[in-house]
């Protein structure tokens, strides 16, 4: 039997390799991985012709594992997985004096997950912290891969097998301009809402889910104008008259265009939202994660808080 000489497979090409096979696209793994496709195509290559077969195929536009390509994928996690328990057994053993710390937020999170995590890495100065900003569906796609330590999420996954905390509620309003008519009414309808042109974030956002899924309930649609991925671009748009949204009260708590929007008495509204610490049931925490977490839970709930409250006083 020939040699496969796997001595030859770097760690680099191996990581490369693997992000490419989770994410069935070059593109999406150069992403990750913030090299350039060209870069990803030549890695996966050479790695190729250490394994001396191929290891992906082209089937009109995607990309299919062959059957060595699935081998070597399972290898690679189980390699990944036990080198972090590796990492992960250094780290308690240092204690919290080094380490890394990955969280991962949705959108909304980023109001006040950066104010938490001041005070936490002052205290612990030697720890490297690295936070992923983006919507609900990507983090939980990190949360299926076990790519992070923790996941900040408004919906709890009913398909997953998580550990679940409760942050700190998240509650939905719907922002105006300070010079739109509806300013200053009460009660306002659902029905006279949705005559509105609406600002939504992009399909796969939380917040849009349950704006939708509350008018759809009443039988009622929503005439969106506007598709935008960023909340802060969605409180310009709102500022410019292009229409009304539906964003989480917490989007108040930054300077900016907050003194240039109202937010709108609607029949129904606060949605109530909140925010959840959610981490898979068998995954074993690191010290420095228990510890952020319990920090999460209890000083940095407090935090939060303060943060909105001071946003809205503005």
């Amino acid at each position: 039997m020939a040699n496969l000489k796997m001595q030859n497979a770097t760690l680099h090409q191996l990581k490369v390799f693997e992000a490419v096979a989770r994410n069935s696209s070059f593109t999406r793994a150069a992403e990750e991985l913030f090299l350039t496709q060209p870069t990803v195509s030549m890695q996966v290559k050479q790695l190729s012709k250490t394994v001396g077969m191929a290891l992906f195929e082209q089937v009109g536009k995607k990309l299919y594992l062959t059957e060595s390509g699935k081998e070597l994928f399972v290898t690679c996690q189980d390699m990944f997985e036990r080198m972090e328990r590796f990492e992960m057994a250094i780290a308690n053993i240092k204690g919290l004096k080094q380490g890394a710390l990955r969280i991962s937020a949705i959108t909304t999170a980023k109001y006040v997950i950066p104010r938490i995590l001041g005070p936490f890495c002052n205290r612990y100065p030697g720890i490297d912290v690295s936070l992923t900003v983006t919507n609900h569906q990507y983090v939980l796609e990190g949360l299926s891969s076990n790519r992070n330590d923790l996941y900040i999420v408004s919906h709890v996954p009913e398909d997953l097998d998580v550990q679940v905390k409760l942050f700190m509620e998240n509650p939905l309003v719907v922002l105006a301009p300070k010079t739109h008519p509806l300013v200053g009414e009460k009660n306002i309808s659902l029905e006279r809402l949705a005559q509105e042109p609406f600002i939504m974030r992009e399909p796969g956002s939380g917040t849009r889910r349950a704006a939708q899924t509350l008018f759809e309930s009443h039988g009622i649609s929503l005439k969106v104008r506007l598709d935008l991925g960023s909340n802060e671009a969605i409180k310009q748009a709102i500022a410019g008259g292009m229409g009304l949204s539906v964003l989480s009260k917490h989007t108040m708590a930054l300077e900016g265009l907050t003194n240039q929007l109202a937010i709108l008495d609607v029949v129904e509204f606060p949605i109530a939202r909140n925010w959840y610490v959610i981490y898979p049931s068998g995954k074993q925490l690191s010290t420095i994660a228990q510890e952020f977490l319990d920090y999460l839970l209890n000083e940095g709930k407090q935090i939060a808080k303060e943060t909105s409250a001071e946003g809205l006083l503005k």
